[in-house]
């Protein structure tokens, strides 16, 4: 690299310097928030309403929201919108463990309102656990309200889909942003392009880095304290005619 600045570059060096193609988790992000506001929706609205007479005062109705029925909903959304956060700063293996860890959550979060449409568990009993009834209180009646149980299991296959693409998601695929990138690891890497460059260029070898590099990475190579302006210091190899006049002179070395 010859004479040139960083602000002298080409607004297509960055293109050179970042992958052809980038895949960012845009649909996981989506099913994600998704997700987190279905739960949070779900925690809001009443589950189970419970009646209930014990023969001394007049009868009572509890009503038991999605918080009080299955008392993690409220943290599990709290739990999925912060994984937005994380996926956006992760990407490789830490970002696909993110994946099969948000799939074991949606897995949890699916089991109470499964059982509750399914009226595979003890909904009476549970009921008068959660409202409270002194022991001597009969329940009457439960109902059970099916929206707000299928609104928290299309939140828990929402996250699910998102786990299970984030789970799949190549190692190559990059953050959403590069300035998530650790700065003391964005020069050391600039460093080592420029003086890559710089190797390539004194050897005569132009396809190891074809192009010129990005003006990102000239300026976190200066910020390393690397001048990318430098020219590169070319190996001096004696002429072979000179070599060979020296060995045909009298006196000299040749035999």
């Amino acid at each position: 690299m010859t004479g040139s600045h960083p602000t002298d570059t080409d607004p297509t060096d960055s293109a050179t310097a970042e992958p052809a193609k980038r895949k960012y988790p845009i649909g996981a992000i989506v099913l994600l928030a998704i997700a987190a506001a279905a739960l949070w929706g779900a925690s809001r609205m009443t589950w189970v309403t419970v009646s209930s007479t014990d023969g001394l005062t007049e009868p009572r109705t509890d009503k038991l929201n999605g918080g009080v029925w299955f008392g993690a909903l409220t943290p599990l959304a709290l739990v999925l919108l912060a994984a937005i956060a994380a996926v956006l700063a992760t990407r490789g293996w830490l970002r696909r463990m993110f994946g099969v860890l948000i799939g074991l959550v949606a897995a949890v979060t699916a089991v109470p309102a499964f059982a509750l449409l399914t009226k595979s568990g003890a909904t009476a009993a549970r009921a008068a656990t959660l409202a409270e009834l002194p022991g001597r209180a009969t329940v009457t009646e439960v109902v059970t309200a099916q929206f707000p149980a299928v609104l928290s299991l299309v939140g828990a296959l929402a996250a699910f889909v998102a786990g299970v693409l984030l789970a799949r998601m190549p190692a190559a695929a990059a953050r959403l942003s590069g300035k998530y990138d650790n700065p003391v690891f964005r020069r050391a890497a600039a460093t080592e392009q420029v003086t890559q460059q710089r190797t390539d260029e004194a050897s005569g070898d132009t396809t190891a880095t074809p192009g010129q590099l990005s003006e990102r990475v000239l300026w976190d190579a200066l910020d390393a304290g690397t001048d990318p302006t430098e020219e590169a210091t070319k190996p001096t190899v004696a002429p072979a005619d000179s070599v060979d006049h020296d060995q045909g002179k009298p006196g000299g070395s040749g035999v």
